[in-house]
């Protein structure tokens, strides 16, 4: 991407706001669709929060004060987005969150967006056992491969803080996977 501030610029210019737009949509897209997918676990879901974040991402720009990376920026309103919606579908069903991921966990195989098998399924029941941080911290550095820096600006939590919340992480995910 062009030099970041360039591009900010482009986005609140009403000029080219459209055409800087489209190409914020068509850079981050895909990363942000995986990051929410790795949230909500289902395909149609995803999308809808994604939707939602664009629309909020477009709507709040002019109060984006450039202390942190737009990218970060965008990862932690779609994160906040895909929590919300997690705790209004369960609010809506009237179960809990975690009830509510392990329904979807048990719904992942019939989904055609999920390619995983019975290791990944019960991969997903794991981390489902975990506390929201530690889910957060998990699939952000596992399955994105993000940095302990880049998830510390997402989530505004220090490093030495996300490399623990990993550690006791992968060791509870561990513990289950052989006890079950």
């Amino acid at each position: 991407m062009t030099n970041e501030k360039e591009f900010i610029a482009q986005l609140l210019d009403p000029k080219t706001q459209n055409i800087a737009f489209q190409k914020l949509v068509s850079d981050y897209q895909k990363p942000l669709y995986s990051h929410v997918r790795n949230i909500v676990l289902n395909h149609d879901d995803a999308d809808d929060v994604l939707q939602n974040t664009f629309v909020k991402v477009f709507q709040y720009l002019k109060n984006f004060k450039g202390e942190s990376k737009l990218f970060s920026w965008m990862y932690r309103i779609a994160t906040n987005e895909a929590l919300t919606f997690l705790s209004q579908k369960a609010k809506l069903n009237g179960i809990t969150s975690e009830a509510l991921q392990n329904k979807t966990i048990d719904n992942l195989k019939a989904d055609t967006y999920f390619d995983g098998d019975e290791i990944q399924i019960k991969l997903q029941k794991a981390i489902v056992t975990l506390p929201e941080k530690q889910q957060l911290v998990f699939k952000m550095k596992y399955f994105q491969e993000l940095k302990y820096e880049e998830i510390a600006e997402i989530l505004g939590t220090s490093v030495g803080a996300l490399k623990a919340s990993y550690h006791h992480a992968v060791k509870k995910i561990e513990l289950y996977v052989t006890s079950n």
